[in-house]
């Protein structure tokens, strides 16, 4: 096919209407070779309620891949397709976060709009609440468990609870 009668702006179309394309900028060079830049979207987290779909690092729907499974935290509970930011803001402090990236398998978000965490070690349930004041609960978090990791008492617990201020309230087993 000869390059001029290729339309550009229909092939980055066609690519651009990828579920999983990020964007796309197609483009013939001075040589005549025709080029295509491509950015894929990146998940940060698995939706697993009555449908399964990647949150990307936009906070927008993503579907799953035939081909290719992403390790991104699991999101269950009260998820709804149209209304994902708080549970993006959630899984976004994850991503960012390399003690949470490392520690955190699951986010659950009841109908209250209150989330739980999953660790991926140990057996405590971590309370978060709301999404309020959230780099402070995650701050409160990482000095329990730092203190806890050395005394070796992380175990012991089957509940931790952030959602108060200046507050780590637990729950032994």
């Amino acid at each position: 096919m000869p390059k001029e009668t290729l339309d550009l702006n229909e092939l980055e179309k066609a690519l651009k209407s990828n579920p999983m394309i990020k964007t796309a900028e197609v483009y013939v060079a001075v040589n005549g070779v025709l080029n295509a830049k491509i950015e894929q979207k990146t998940p940060i987290a698995r939706v697993s309620t009555n449908a399964s779909y990647y949150i990307d690092d936009e906070g927008l729907f993503m579907p799953l891949s035939r081909s290719y499974s992403a390790r991104v935290p699991l999101v269950t509970g009260y998820v709804e397709k149209n209304n994902l930011r708080s549970v993006y803001k959630v899984a976004q402090k994850i991503k960012d976060d390399e003690f949470l990236k490392k520690h955190v398998i699951e986010i659950h978000r009841n109908e209250d709009n209150s989330f739980y965490l999953r660790l991926r070690k140990y057996k405590f349930l971590v309370q978060l609440g709301d999404v309020n004041f959230l780099n402070k609960k995650i701050n409160n978090l990482k000095a329990f468990y730092k203190k806890n990791l050395k005394d070796k008492t992380l175990s012991n617990y089957s509940k931790v609870n952030l959602q108060f201020e200046n507050q780590v309230i637990c729950t032994k087993i």
